[in-house]
């Protein structure tokens, strides 16, 4: 399903932020900018080089919500379901890309890892709500018709670049 691990990159990630035990966050948030998740085989490595146990480093990894064990998609798309955005129906817009996208609340991440699509509780922006937003860009008064075009203009981005 991903990449296989290179051991290089990671060992380039920790040099990078000079080796140390207190650069283990700045070392997990490059590590999964790179792999878009934390691959649990990258732990072992960190281990060593830190001197951080694997159960540190796994505590850390689960305790911080941005954090991802598991593959995510090229896209991220966020669906607030705070209070605003819920009163404004976000939960239609999250239906409709599960449907879109054959996704489920188990599964959240297309097969060919293009979307990841998941629900925060709160994106700070109440008056623009529902509010979404596709790798950190804010997309305001979504609808479940928008959203599902906002998708559709992305996969025929990414097929016409790949041509």
């Amino acid at each position: 399903m991903c990449d296989k691990i290179e051991m290089t990159i990671v060992d380039e990630i920790i040099d990078k932020n000079g080796g140390d035990q207190a650069a283990i966050i700045s070392i997990l948030q490059e590590i999964q900018e790179h792999y878009r998740y934390l691959p649990e085989e990258a732990f072992s490595r960190i281990s060593e080089r830190l001197k951080i146990s694997r159960a540190r480093i796994f505590s850390l990894a689960t305790f911080y919500e941005n954090f991802s064990l598991e593959p995510k998609g090229k896209f991220v798309i966020k669906i607030c379901d705070g209070t605003a955005c819920h009163v404004r129906k976000s939960i239609p817009i999250l239906e409709r890309l599960q449907q879109d996208l054959k996704l489920t609340g188990d599964k959240q991440t297309t097969d060919d890892l293009l979307f990841t699509v998941e629900t925060v509780s709160c994106l700070g922006a109440c008056g623009l709500a529902p509010v979404i937003t596709v790798n950190e860009k804010v997309y305001a008064a979504v609808t479940p018709d928008s959203a599902s075009e906002l998708v559709e203009s992305i996969i025929k981005e990414e097929s016409d670049s790949v041509k």
